[in-house]
């Protein structure tokens, strides 16, 4: 499965040039990954994983190869959804094209400012929170204006179709009171009528204070803070400074880690978004190691072997056979699948195995 998540903000907050920085990620990556036409708007990048490059040496060794087995990554699909203004909702601006690109994806980006920059005009933006409310308030109306579209289906014999007209009621009178989607409890059989509606305020959200370079090294402190005053859980907010990502992404791979160390910091903050979204959206990876490639897949946590071998191929699920599962850190120590196998390590899972994140999976597929 992909991730793919929208970059919403207003004018001038900084975030075309998060996107820039992001493009220019995916620039460098496109040359050893065979991607589609992608649009302008669109930025498709890897999720940075260390597993990879040490299973790789691991395959080259223990298969006698020349030469390193090509690494696929994990990507995440970001979209630079533009055009927000006031009554986008209606319309206004480019509000339609943003609205229809929105309920696309599966994660919400909001960028707000927290930067100071004189030379800047603020074009609407106040503070990050109102930035964060004018937002999340045209998401909330264009909710209304779907639910309101809805028809109702009167007098019924169809006992599912009035549990959904139950659905888009409760959805109604809540959003009426200044409640979000996702603010409302559903329960499964009711979650299942709500995904039809693909509300904009359902979708998981992940806030990007766009920071000076200065405040950086007191992230932890800021993002708890404005968790606070966003009233969300600490892990949807990250300080990042989109002028450093930008600079950080002109630079080549070797040079980079050094400009994050004078920084004061480990991780890059487009390293650090993506890993929060992945933690937002509950995603895990498993790894495949072999001699054609050693890739990351993305999935969701909980999901079992079965499910598990669909993302690689449909086919697989209804061929599933069996997953020869390795814990990474045995597969390293051991040196690959034989060694592993035969210190015992590599166990034989059913259909209803869970996958873990870490993994290194080998699945058994029928003809």
């Amino acid at each position: 499965m992909g991730l793919s998540v929208g970059i919403v903000g207003l004018p001038n907050v900084g975030k075309s040039t998060l996107f820039n920085a992001l493009l220019k990620k995916q620039q460098a990556y496109v040359a050893n990954f065979p991607f589609a036409t992608i649009e302008p708007n669109i930025g498709v990048v890897p999720v940075p994983d260390e597993r990879l490059s040490k299973l790789a040496e691991v395959v080259k060794e223990s298969e006698t190869m020349g030469t390193l087995p090509p690494e696929v990554n994990a990507t995440v699909e970001f979209l630079d959804i533009a055009g927000l203004i006031a009554g986008a909702h209606k319309g206004e601006g480019l509000g339609n094209k943003f609205l229809s690109h929105i309920r696309e994806v599966d994660a919400i980006c909001h960028v707000v400012r927290l930067f100071s920059d004189s030379e800047i005009l603020k074009s609407g933006s106040i503070d990050p929170k109102s930035d964060f409310e004018t937002v999340e308030t045209e998401l909330k109306l264009a909710d209304l204006q779907t639910l309101e579209k809805q028809k109702d289906p009167g007098n019924t014999p169809d006992v599912e179709l009035k549990k959904w007209w139950g659905v888009v009621n409760k959805l109604k009178e809540a959003l009426a009171q200044d409640k979000l989607a996702r603010e409302v409890f559903l329960s499964e059989e009711e979650e299942k009528f709500a995904k039809q509606l693909s509300l904009l305020t359902a979708k998981p959200i992940l806030i990007v204070l766009n920071g000076d370079e200065d405040q950086l090294k007191q992230a932890d402190k800021i993002e708890g803070e404005y968790s606070q005053k966003f009233g969300i859980n600490k892990d949807q907010v990250i300080l990042i400074c989109a002028k450093i990502e930008a600079e950080l992404a002109d630079l080549p791979l070797e040079d980079q880690g050094a400009y994050l160390g004078d920084l004061g910091l480990t991780k890059s903050g487009l390293e650090r978004l993506i890993q929060k979204a992945f933690a937002t959206l509950n995603l895990i990876t498993f790894l495949t190691a072999g001699v054609k490639e050693v890739r990351a897949w993305t999935i969701k946590k909980d999901l079992d072997a079965q499910n598990a071998a669909g993302v690689i191929h449909t086919d697989f699920i209804k061929k599933f056979i069996k997953a020869d599962v390795v814990d990474f850190s045995d597969f390293v120590e051991f040196g690959g699948w034989k060694k592993a196998r035969d210190g015992g390590k590599v166990r034989s899972e059913g259909r209803d195995y869970i996958v873990k994140d870490g993994d290194v999976v080998e699945f058994k597929i029928g003809s």
